[in-house]
């Protein structure tokens, strides 16, 4: 008997661990934490069995595959869109207004774009001088940057100012001293005659 039982251990042998007396609740919750929950109609002997349906099939495989841009674009995955995120792209795309020396091609559309990357620019070594930011200069999104240069400020306040003088109505001022003259008043005063 003692070789029987060396032989029985020596093998690899599975056998399912199933409680017999657990409750019903227990397993709801177990369902309930993992990534998927699946109604018990959908579960046999405790395991899932995935739908005869291949549309459902398709329909499931969907969800769980990551959204990105497609093989052709390695790949790329569409990014979670922060407002400071959100602030940066608008201003990308307001990029003709920022430089008035600058003129760029008009083929924008209106909406964010959804498969896109951020990363840092890294300056060679021969624009150590010329094109790149000391630290004092660099800040955390590319709006704060554009408020802390002082030219642009400078070409913002000038286009501001042309604007306001362009919507400004003409001839206010005249139209109010022709008023005043067409009744014989000056100022807005009664004369004693």
């Amino acid at each position: 008997m003692s070789d029987s039982e060396n032989k029985a251990t020596v093998g690899l042998s599975w056998q399912p661990k199933l409680n017999l007396f657990s409750s019903t609740k227990t397993e709801k919750s177990l369902a309930e934490v993992g990534a998927l929950y699946k109604p018990e109609s959908q579960l046999v002997d405790g395991l899932f069995v995935p739908p005869i349906d291949p549309r459902k099939l398709n329909k499931m495989a969907r969800k769980q595959v990551k959204d990105t841009a497609g093989k052709n674009w390695f790949d790329m995955p569409a990014q979670t869109i922060t407002p400071e995120l959100k602030k940066d792209l608008q201003l990308l795309k307001l990029r003709n207004v920022i430089d008035p020396k600058r003129h760029y091609k008009k083929g924008y559309s209106k909406t964010l774009p959804k498969y896109f990357q951020v990363g840092t620019v890294i300056e060679s070594a021969s624009e150590f001088f010329s094109g790149r930011l000391t630290k004092k200069e660099r800040k955390a999104t590319l709006a704060d940057e554009l408020l802390a240069d002082s030219t642009f400020h400078q070409y913002r306040k000038r286009k501001v100012r042309e604007i306001e003088e362009k919507n400004r109505p003409a001839g206010v001022d005249k139209w109010k001293r022709n008023k005043f003259k067409k009744h014989g008043r000056s100022n807005g005063k009664k004369s004693r005659h």
